[in-house]
Order: C-alpha cells, then structure tokens, then sequence
C-alpha cells in the first residue's frame, strides 16, 4: 500500500472548492463535498481513490490512520494493516 496525501483545491472562476487525493498509484479530484467538516472533507477524497484503485477489495476492513501535514497544507491517511500496539514500556 501507498499513503495517501489530501489537499484542498479553492475555486476558480469555473470551478467550485475540491479536494485531491494523490499516490504513487494515481489521483481523483471530487468536489467539496460540504455536508462534512475537518478531517471528513479530507477522508471523503482519499476513501474515493482507494475505491478507485480498488484497494477496497481485499475481502478485510482496513484501518486507516491520519494525520495532518503542517501549516494546514492537507492531510495523509495511511492503512495499517495491523493495529499498532505499544510494545515499549514508555
């Protein structure tokens, strides 16, 4: 699997607010969608290249993990295919 990098696109004269979702593997560009916030917005776009790329089609339900990039520049979602547990005595 591939991390997947989101940004918010702003409109233009022609076209309303988007979200881009990138990988190695490819992109998909979806409007705005406006009935989410924050993170949702940012889940929306990556969940539909991973539908895309037909990376949905394992037979398991992932777990995806997220994080933001800095100065609000978007966000990465990463599958984890095994829960991350805390093996240190921290």
């Amino acid at each position: 699997m591939q991390a997947i990098v989101t940004k918010y696109i702003g409109p233009t004269d022609t076209k309303g607010s988007r979200i881009k979702a990138t990988c190695d593997a490819g992109s998909i560009t979806i409007p705005y969608p406006h009935e989410l916030s924050g993170e949702d917005v940012h889940a929306a776009a990556a969940m539909a290249l991973v539908r895309k790329l037909g990376w949905d089609q394992h037979g398991y339900k992932p777990f995806w993990q997220c994080g933001s990039l800095p100065n609000q520049a978007g966000y990465v979602f990463v599958l984890e295919s095994t829960p991350i547990r805390n093996t240190f005595n921290v």
